[in-house]
């Protein structure tokens, strides 16, 4: 029933017409967060591969980008508008928090999503088959990388405050081994060796971003959450990128499994 809270919580497709879910199963949902991730990121990358066959890498890769944003209904890139105007306006807790809450997108939220995307397009020059590999990878593993934030800080708000109206429960150790198993799986399974690596990109970010919200908040709200995921996820293609161009600079050319032709470096 975890499982179902967290696919309609995450997405905006019709999961609740499968069944009713008790309210106190969306406490839950976090747990299942990267597993929701084998959805988003299945169809973002099923989204990519099927328009490449058809269109250049670059249009692809933003048509890949919009279904995702379908899929889930901007709920990250909303948390991460907030998180951008709340961390850049406010200067203490109580003014941050207040920013973050205001519906209205404010000049900080407006530049941290243009940079944001900006940098997304970036990865238009990689292979398409590889590309597709990433954006599966990135979006588990990000999201269980985020998910731990609700582990080591309390929520910041009181319930009655939160957007969502719902205030995530802590793991117990088998919903962490879960999490762990369904963000890993994922490189395990179709990830180059060569790249692993870039495992640790989007731990560093967590461990910056939960640093920074202790220090300013004390905790985290589920802005912080979304935009958590989506700069652990950024992390990880910016990592990978500069990956594949070092590889190439030294003539390592794993990726021409995925392509006829070698990685260009502009």
């Amino acid at each position: 029933m975890n499982i179902l809270a967290a696919l309609i919580f995450f997405t905006r497709l019709p999961f609740w017409k499968i069944r009713e879910v008790p309210a106190e199963c969306f406490k839950h949902v976090v747990p299942y967060w990267s597993l929701a991730g084998w959805l988003t990121g299945g169809v973002m990358a099923g989204t990519l591969w099927l328009a490449g066959q058809l269109l250049p890498i670059s249009l692809a890769w933003i048509i890949a980008i919009i279904a995702r944003l379908l899929i889930t209904g901007c709920l990250h890139e909303d948390g991460l508008a907030d998180f951008f105007d709340g961390f850049g306006g406010g200067s203490t807790r109580e003014r941050t928090l207040t920013i973050m809450k205001d519906s209205h997108i404010g000049s900080y939220g407006v530049i941290g999503l243009v940079f944001y995307f900006l940098l997304l397009l970036q990865l238009r020059n990689l292979p398409l088959n590889f590309l597709c590999i990433l954006v599966f990878c990135g979006d588990c593993w990000s999201k269980f990388c985020a998910s731990q934030i609700i582990n080591y800080l309390p929520y910041a708000r009181k319930e009655e405050d939160s957007k969502a109206k719902v205030v995530y429960n802590r793991m117990s150790r088998t919903e962490r081994l879960t999490a762990f198993a369904c963000g890993v799986l994922p490189f395990v399974l179709f990830l180059p060796f060569r790249m692993w690596p870039a495992l640790l990109f989007p731990v560093l970010t967590f461990v910056f971003l939960y640093r920074l919200m202790k220090h300013r908040l004390q905790g985290y709200t589920g802005d912080c959450c979304g935009a958590t995921f989506l700069l652990c996820e950024l992390s990880f293609y910016m990592g990978s990128l500069v990956l594949a161009y070092i590889y190439a600079l030294y003539n390592i050319d794993f990726l021409m499994e995925y392509t006829s032709m070698p990685l260009s470096i502009h």
